[in-house]
């Protein structure tokens, strides 16, 4: 009997554990940024899919392939992860959020012209804060960016980048976001990852 392997898509179209390679394929052909892996059996399989994928593929899965998120009892695992990547300083910019316990992606912006990766970690900070807040859930926010969450403590996005009519609609959204935190009250706890300590954060494009 062939040996029958199950697909792990943390990043594809519809992220999940697949019993074969022609549905894993699907959520993945052609998707930028697309992170899966295959796995033996379908424990590991959903064990892997409620981690870090940076626990299981990329230059430091080896080094972590002990390390389970699940597994490290001081990370809230009730919990949001936000996290932006930029292709270029400034460059094409996309941020989300994913949700600590399981690896769901909750929300995903972009891509915009011409941001940076400041930019993304504050504007994906405030999406969580609203969200939160909108959906009344009382978790904590984790962010891997010391300057995104100083921003948002500021309640202003003090990025250098020059206006273009390129960013225009990305400027759009910082003036919304500075907006929001200065009329709104939230009790949603912000959390420094610790990286050098867990890995990467859950929400990691994985592009380093």
């Amino acid at each position: 009997m062939a040996k029958k392997n199950f697909y792990v898509v943390w990043n594809g179209v519809v992220p999940g554990v697949y019993a074969s390679w022609n549905e894993a394929k699907a959520q993945v052909e052609g998707y930028e940024g697309a992170i899966y892996k295959s796995f033996p059996n379908r424990e590991e399989a959903v064990r892997a899919f409620n981690d870090s994928p940076w626990l299981y593929v990329g230059k430091n899965a080896e080094k972590n392939k002990k390390v389970s998120i699940q597994s490290i009892p001081e990370i809230i695992k009730d919990s949001l992860a936000v996290d932006a990547a930029c292709s270029g300083n400034p460059g094409l910019l996309e941020y989300r959020g994913v949700f600590v316990k399981t690896g769901e992606q909750i929300f995903h912006q972009g891509p915009f012209e011409h941001g940076t990766n400041n930019i993304g970690e504050f504007l994906a900070l405030v999406h969580g804060l609203a969200l939160l807040k909108q959906k009344n859930f009382n978790i904590p926010i984790y962010s891997d960016s010391v300057n995104a969450i100083k921003w948002v403590r500021e309640k202003k996005c003090k990025t250098k980048l020059e206006r273009i009519p390129e960013n225009e609609s990305l400027f759009y959204m910082i003036e919304r976001a500075e907006k929001w935190l200065k009329e709104n009250t939230y009790t949603t706890v912000i959390i420094k990852w610790k990286t050098n300590e867990w890995g990467e954060i859950p929400a990691d494009f994985g592009r380093k």
